[in-house]
Parts: structure tokens; C-alpha cells; sequence
């Protein structure tokens, strides 16, 4: 495929969208599975946020799902960048007006006690680096017209991310059985999704462990005090105004935010 458009091109269209105007896909400068390319767009944007004084604070995996790898025609995840702006208060409000087609996914998330650095990082490495285990949700969004992506359209787009809500109470990792942690996703009391641990690569665990060997390779390895979101553990649901969404993820906790202005 040949391509007319630049990365800082890409980059600013993505960045222009986030005002209200989803774009295109971006099939003008990127090949769909153009890896290189659009984690190229992806580093554009994130040095342009954090010189506007964002400040990361961890990283997401996402295409966890073997399923989803599948529909995107990839044999591997993607990732994205956590700035301390998305991060929602557990029990707290999701103004609408900062999103444009969102939806949100339940999930397993760390928080590192210790940095890893190691382009050969396995899960049993991973595990001795966490301090606490959480339940999630990530609110997922796409600057990508009517969510018609590539593989190349969401890393480019920041891994489609778009906020996050953590759970204020953690536990410690010694004890837990992720893999099997049956997740139940509710939205206004109504079952919307279900999953278990095992969605996340088989283990999240397995997904932090190519989270952190994918940044180490990069040089930008996953440190201290970074929060980890470690891939939906099951259905993605849309949301709507007004919509309560809680998350319970069986011997790790909950989590809820409400997506309205507070």
C-alpha cells in the first residue's frame, strides 16, 4: 500500500478530533497492520501531551482477546499511553462532554512497586513487581469515525483509550487466583458483561509480562508506582447518559463510576 500522509499529519488529525469530530480511518498514511507506523502516529501525540504538561502514569494493553486479534487480522496486543487527566474517581462522574463514542470494559489492573526493565520480563517477574491488584474498568473511545478501526487505527488513536476508574481498595497479589476471577460488569443494576481473568491473554499476568518486555524493547520500561491495565476480561458495552456502571471482579473488588456531568 502506498501512503500520501505523514505521521505528524495523523497525529494532528487524532489530536483535532478529540474536539468533538471523530475522523476517518486513517487508510491515507497508514497500512492497516502497519505496526511501525502507527505507534510512530501514537509517539507523536504523547510527546505533544506530556510538553502540554500531562503526566503518564501507566500503560494499557489492549487486543487481549484472541477474538478481537482475529477481527483486527493481528496475531498480537497493542498498548496505549495513561495520562493522570483520564483517571476517574471510584464511585465519581464521567462529564459526556469529554468523550465521543465511548465504551467501557471491566478489568484487572496493577500498580508496580517496582520497575521492570527487562526486555525478557516473564509474569513470575511481574508478579514480585506488584504492590497491589485492583478492579477496573476502562473506558475505551475512538477518534475513529464509528469505531470502523484497523490494528493501525487504534495504536495510532492511543490504543483507543480514553479514561479509567480504579478501585480505591487493592490487594496484594500473594493469595489471588486472576485467572479465574469471574468478572460481572453491571450498568444501572443490569448485567452487561461477563468474563473471567483468563480473557487477558490466559492470565493477566501473561498480558503485563508482554506489556512490560514491549516498553523495556522500546527503552520506556514500565516503573514504580505505574498503574498497569491489563485487558478487558470480557464484552465491551456502549454507554449512555446517565448509565451507572459497576464492575466486580470475585476476590479482588469493585469498582463504579456514573457517566454524567456530577
Amino acid at each position: 500500500m502506498t501512503t500520501s500522509t505523514n505521521h505528524e499529519e495523523l497525529a494532528r488529525r487524532l489530536r483535532e478530533a478529540y474536539n468533538g469530530n471523530p475522523v476517518p480511518p486513517l487508510r491515507d498514511g497508514l497500512d492497516p497492520v502497519d505496526i511501525q507506523g502507527a505507534y510512530a502516529v501514537q509517539t507523536i501525540n504523547t510527546r505533544f501531551w506530556e510538553a502540554q504538561g500531562r503526566k503518564i502514569v501507566g500503560r494499557k494493553a489492549g487486543l487481549t482477546a484472541k477474538a478481537v486479534q482475529v477481527q483486527l487480522g493481528v496475531d498480537q496486543p497493542d498498548f496505549g499511553v495513561l495520562f493522570d487527566d483520564m483517571q476517574v474517581a471510584d464511585g465519581g462522574y464521567l462529564d459526556p462532554s469529554a468523550s465521543l463514542q465511548p465504551k467501557a470494559e471491566a478489568e484487572i489492573a496493577f500498580v508496580l512497586g517496582k520497575d521492570l526493565p527487562d526486555p525478557n520480563t516473564t509474569p513470575e517477574m511481574v508478579a514480585d513487581a506488584v504492590a497491589s491488584v485492583h478492579a477496573a474498568i476502562e473506558i475505551v473511545d475512538s477518534r475513529i469515525a464509528d469505531w470502523k478501526i484497523t490494528f493501525a487505527d487504534t495504536v495510532a488513536d492511543n490504543g483507543s483509550s480514553a479514561y479509567f476508574v480504579l478501585a480505591d481498595a487493592g490487594k496484594p497479589l500473594p493469595g489471588l487466583d486472576l485467572r479465574t476471577a469471574g468478572m460481572v460488569m453491571e450498568i444501572n443494576g443490569e448485567i452487561v458483561s461477563l468474563g473471567a481473568g483468563a480473557a487477558a491473554l490466559g492470565h493477566p499476568l501473561n498480558a503485563a509480562a508482554w506489556l512490560a518486555r514491549t516498553l523495556a524493547a522500546r527503552e520506556e520500561p514500565l516503573k514504580a508506582g505505574d498503574i498497569l491495565l491489563a485487558g478487558a476480561l470480557g464484552p465491551m458495552v456502549a454507554l449512555k447518559l446517565g448509565d451507572h456502571v459497576r464492575a466486580v471482579v470475585g476476590g479482588i473488588g469493585e469498582c463504579s463510576f456514573t457517566y454524567e456531568r456530577a
